[in-house]
């Protein structure tokens, strides 16, 4: 389904002469450990570590995982099915796992629901699925989606400070447009829906270009929400009977086309000051949205020069945006299927596509291999900018543990991912300040 949001030079083991699975010598990047040995002629010394995150959706991204013997159907809409893929994720020492949701069935096209009856159709909420896997588990960063149509920012932004502090300090939010013809379902306005061929036309791209600065906005407003509590706002101070100090309380007095929210929120500021907000981009009106609003903007490069070329628009719409001097994440999102051997996993994905009808095509890079291959491949992309991958399984539960149990191992024997988890919060493992509330002065502290 097409979606618009969308040779080394080491010797010997390191200084800290630690050792990590199988003997491999660790090297230490920052407070992260990481395993490396030769990376088959790549120079890693100086390589940054790799981030690493899966995107969840239903039985997998192929429309027939669901078919698999190995799938769990019957399970979808539990909470234990969701729970046990957040423990997979966590097993492989993830940065975190993202969680597709909508405000309209899925639908292979693009202007309207279609009729068919064989694909995974209904879908539980992300924010709350991610609410009930937090205590679950201990470090996995948890990020839902929520749209920013049809909603409210004030709404958004308690729920995910909620999830921060259930989770403490591993939420994010992937901000998403809804798609046109979905706003026929809640009758709020009008807007025409289009076919994706139609996308360059005009008045699609007025459309998008519109959609896109509501989400800016609401993404602002979020933001602006989150930093109404100063840190220290509760004081909790049973003998004198004061629980707040409402000087540090902040009305955020938003007023635009969309939105006009006076605020406070009605949630103290989350643990991480500032929740991870996170974009799906594929070209340009969607890159300046995720400059002006996200910490991890995902792209969906289709080669290594493509990724180089991504990054550039990207990096230069934040410089635009007056946030060339913060750091934000360039993901790359890949579709994967993968196997023992590479016609293993290309085997399986024709017998998918077989099921399906039809050949399987993503607005991302679809990668049938091994985990070795898969690994060489982010490895280059990396050199091309890229920060990180978020990696979409084809089928669950089988992709998602070749990611965690066969990739991760590939990523580490290359001295470029990490062999525990060392940092607290989602914010500290992507190498993110914690920011101070915008609304605090020198003498609230």
């Amino acid at each position: 389904m097409t979606r618009w949001d969308e040779g080394m030079t080491r010797t010997g083991p390191p200084p800290s002469g630690k050792h990590g699975p199988e003997g491999m010598p660790i090297k230490t990047i920052g407070n992260m450990d990481f395993a490396g040995q030769p990376a088959y002629g790549r120079d890693v010394t100086d390589t940054p570590p790799l981030h690493l995150a899966v995107a969840l959706d239903g039985a997998g991204w192929h429309p027939a995982a669901w078919r698999e013997p190995d799938a769990s159907p019957d399970k979808l809409f539990t909470a234990a099915y969701w729970a046990s893929l957040a423990a997979e994720a966590e097993r492989g020492q993830l940065d975190f796992i993202t969680i597709e949701d909508s405000l309209g069935q899925q639908s292979a096209r693009y202007d309207g629901p279609d009729p068919r009856t064989d694909q995974v159709r209904g879908r539980l909420d992300a924010v709350l699925i991610a609410s009930w896997i937090a205590p679950l588990t201990s470090h996995i960063g948890l990020v839902p989606t929520a749209t920013v149509s049809h909603t409210e920012p004030f709404h958004v932004s308690k729920a995910i400070a909620t999830l921060d502090y259930v989770s403490l300090g591993r939420a994010g939010w992937r901000a998403q447009v809804s798609r046109p013809w979905e706003n026929s379902l809640f009758g709020r306005r009008e807007v025409t829906a289009f076919r994706l061929e139609d996308f360059g036309t005009p008045e699609a791209q007025r459309q998008v270009a519109e959609r896109f600065d509501e989400a800016a906005d609401f993404a602002e407003v979020v933001r602006k929400l989150w930093d109404s509590w100063e840190d220290n706002a509760e004081i909790r101070d049973a003998a004198t009977g004061r629980f707040i100090d409402r000087d540090k309380l902040h009305n955020i007095d938003f007023h635009g086309r969309w939105f006009s929210v006076r605020g406070p929120s009605i949630t103290p500021r989350p643990p991480q000051g500032q929740p991870l907000v996170t974009v799906l981009a594929h070209a340009t009106l969607a890159y300046r949205f995720a400059a002006r609003a996200a910490d991890v903007v995902y792209v969906t490069p289709r080669g290594a020069g493509h990724a180089r070329a991504i990054v550039s628009e990207v990096r230069a719409e934040q410089e635009a945006a007056g946030r060339g001097d913060q750091t934000q994440h360039i993901f790359g999102d890949l579709v994967v299927f993968l196997g023992e051997t590479a016609q293993e996993a290309r085997a399986r994905k024709a017998r998918l596509d077989d099921t399906a009808g039809a050949e399987y095509t993503s607005d991302a890079h679809v990668f049938a291999g091994t985990p070795a291959q898969l690994a060489e491949l982010l490895l280059d992309w990396q050199g091309a900018g890229l920060s990180g991958f978020r990696l979409r399984p084809g089928a669950i539960p089988g992709d998602l543990r070749h990611i965690a149990g066969e990739l991760v191992p590939q990523l580490r024997r290359h001295g470029s991912f990490r062999t525990s988890y060392a940092e607290t919060t989602l914010r500290e493992r992507l190498g993110l300040p914690r920011p101070a509330s915008r609304y605090a002065t020198a003498t609230s502290h």
